[in-house]
């Protein structure tokens, strides 16, 4: 077993980052565009599904806020290195859902992504929000998986894609250059309009559309620092 992925190193690690992340997010000045729409889904109630690269995964938090919103669990793949972000991501008030469709190419990998799915089905009916980074665990590189437009044509839930930036924020050597912030910097938070898809609407063309506009709204995000 590598050090780093021994369970007690772990939780220290996974401790240490919530701590930080904690941190910078409540010292960051959000700036947030088109909230109007998330706020009226947050007095409706009801599942909904957000939607925000992976690379984002550390400023994910900040947008969904915990008091007023639904209740939120996020989908967070099997891997070893998943654990860590599942147990920072839920001392942060973001418990996890674990598996990922998006890796099939084991029998274990397929059977928790199912597992996954009908977990997350079953939250979102039961009126709860499922956070899903749509290009994890390992890419490409904002390129939409299929599990988020088949959850919205299941369960019919409202799609909100987000778009996340702050400044200054270190960029982690890994495949997604991911997005760490630091204290006391700027952010910004941009949302698209809301998305319903039919049962029948074509998976292709949602996953093409949707990823188009969320790498968008992502864009929108860092050009507003």
């Amino acid at each position: 077993m590598r050090p780093l992925r021994h369970p007690w190193v772990q939780a220290s690690l996974a401790w240490l980052f919530s701590g930080w992340l904690r941190l910078c997010l409540s010292t960051t000045r959000w700036q947030r565009d088109n909230q109007a729409p998330v706020d009226a889904l947050w007095q409706e109630g009801g599942g909904v599904i957000i939607c925000f690269w992976h690379s984002r995964i550390s400023l994910s938090p900040a947008c969904w806020d915990l008091r007023r919103a639904q209740e939120v669990r996020g989908m967070v793949s099997l891997s070893p290195d998943g654990e860590f972000i599942a147990q920072a991501v839920d001392r942060l008030g973001f418990p996890a859902i674990r598996g990922s469709s998006s890796k099939k190419s084991a029998p274990d990998k397929a059977k928790g992504g199912a597992e996954a799915f009908r977990q997350g089905l079953r939250w979102l009916r039961a009126g709860g929000a499922l956070a899903i980074t749509p290009d994890g665990p390992r890419g490409p590189v904002e390129t939409m998986a299929e599990g988020a437009v088949m959850l919205a044509r299941a369960s019919g839930a409202p799609v909100l894609l987000v778009g996340l930036a702050s400044a200054p924020a270190l960029t982690v050597d890994t495949w997604d250059r991911g997005k760490v912030p630091l204290p006391f910097g700027r952010g910004a938070i941009v949302w698209a309009d809301p998305i319903r898809a039919t049962r029948n609407a074509d998976t292709a063309t949602l996953r093409a559309e949707w990823a188009a506009r969320l790498s968008e709204v992502t864009r929108q995000a860092e050009a507003r620092l």
